[in-house]
């Protein structure tokens, strides 16, 4: 295919070739992995500028997205690529291998510099969802810093730079430039730009910005950073939000308000404030409960109901034959989604495969988890409806989901409808994801009120 950019890619792909450290932060859909391709292939072959990329990505963006943008565009085509991905075998044979662009997935990042720290092969890194790097404390952010002084060019590519606030650019900036905009450390960005909020003792819980930081910080980076909104650029089909409201039964109802106060009071004893574990346990299990089972102690699954998956199997009914792509949360949603609707043979996401199926519209019911689509794969082509069977307290994922439909190439308008059990979290979240300020805190503060209310 001719690739005729749009002045906004060509802009993109400038601001890559005059930017050896810089970051695209541009919404779902506006061809980021193009323009970098692009780049690329100038700064290789008429700048002669690089010798050898490496791109890390999520695994199935790795596993299909560069390589298919790279078999769509002619001007491209000339460019090789090398998957690290597989066994540690494969590993070090595609390392090995004659190449202009390496990709592997994020969760070998470490493996990678272990192997390489002492001879690093690659002048200029691309890292695919730079946002997956917003946390300083992970083994992947510890070791990627390693080895980003040794690469002359450094490319960050994000549609949701800060799902948590502005606190989650600190890592992402210092990886594209080594702390000269934002600072060197982590506590030196908080200290200057942010004060604490909610603590215990020496335990803060949240930080707030100080006046003026929003604008301080943008000015610190603009030079290095781009951002771009779909909405600027794009005429996309328009796009429907439902929100199905589940009724449940009234003896389910009663199971669920006992167990939401008995997590709250176990959870909240003396009125303390609610810490990530036990946060994290009372919304998976009020999460679980809502979308018709829970996981008991000993990892049995205890069913409930099944109000929700009558609801979808109304959904799929309606769409009369057009494909559906359902995200979910837990593996039991999906093994009870796969039983229950046995007659429609729902499939699996889980190969590059099944995503050139879904695309051809050989596949009625497409189960999703969000953490294994949400960065990067284009399923425009197979279908313009999304069910979220579970919703999900991740504000990234949610968007970065929707935007595998709701993306350039869409041709008819994307349906999003949303199963919301009545009198449940699912309300809560619903809610957060409205006002596109949802984090576990806001959450976990609704469903308190939610119980005092009632109390």
């Amino acid at each position: 295919m001719i690739y005729n950019p749009y002045p906004y890619q060509d802009f993109a792909k400038n601001h890559i070739i005059e930017n050896p450290h810089c970051g695209l932060l541009l919404d779902m859909g506006l061809g980021k992995t193009v323009s970098t391709l692009t780049a690329i292939n100038e700064l290789k072959y008429d700048y002669f500028d690089v010798s050898k990329v490496l791109v890390i990505a999520p695994l199935k963006v790795a596993e299909s997205t560069w390589s298919d943008e790279i078999e769509k565009w002619d001007h491209i085509k000339n460019l090789k690529i090398s998957k690290i991905l597989g066994t540690p075998a494969k590993r070090l044979k595609a390392i090995k291998a004659e190449a202009d662009i390496y990709i592997i997935n994020r969760e070998n990042v470490e493996w990678l510099v272990k192997q390489c720290l002492n001879d690093w092969p690659f002048d200029m890194i691309v890292i695919d969802e730079l946002s997956s790097f917003k946390s300083a404390g992970t083994n992947r952010f510890r070791n990627l810093r390693k080895v980003i002084p040794l690469s002359t060019r450094i490319v960050g590519l994000t549609g949701t730079p800060t799902p948590n606030g502005l606190i989650d650019l600190w890592p992402q900036l210092y990886l594209l430039d080594r702390g000269e905009r934002l600072g060197k450390t982590l506590t030196g960005f908080k200290d200057t730009y942010f004060k604490p909020g909610r603590r215990n003792g020496y335990i803060v819980f949240d930080w707030k910005l100080k006046e003026g930081s929003e604008d301080a910080i943008h000015n610190k980076i603009k030079d290095i950073c781009i951002s771009m909104s779909a909405k600027d650029y794009l005429d996309l089909p328009e796009r429907i939000d439902n929100i199905i409201k589940i009724k449940l039964p009234d003896d389910v109802k009663a199971k669920y308000k006992t167990l939401e106060e008995d997590l709250i009071l176990e959870i909240t004893k003396d009125d303390s404030p609610i810490v990530a574990d036990g946060a994290a346990v009372l919304t998976n299990k009020l999460l679980q409960f809502a979308n018709g089972a829970v996981y008991k102690e000993n990892k049995e699954v205890q069913e409930l109901h099944n109000e929700k998956l009558k609801a979808l199997e109304e959904i799929i009914d309606v769409a009369n034959g057009k494909p559906v792509l359902v995200f979910y949360n837990y593996k039991h949603d999906l093994s009870r989604m796969m039983e229950y609707l046995k007659s429609y043979k729902p499939k699996k996401l889980e190969t590059h495969e099944d995503i050139t199926e879904w695309n051809k519209g050989n596949i009625r019911v497409l189960l999703v988890h969000p953490m294994s689509a949400g960065h990067g794969l284009n399923l425009q082509a197979g279908g313009n409806i999304i069910v979220w069977f579970g919703l999900t307290w991740s504000l990234e994922l949610y968007q970065q989901g929707n935007a595998r439909l709701d993306r350039q190439g869409q041709k008819e308008k994307v349906v999003v409808n949303h199963l919301v059990a009545e009198g449940t979290v699912d309300e809560d979240v619903m809610a957060a994801l409205q006002r596109k300020e949802l984090n576990q805190d806001l959450l976990l503060k609704a469903v308190k009120a939610r119980v005092l209310k009632r109390g």
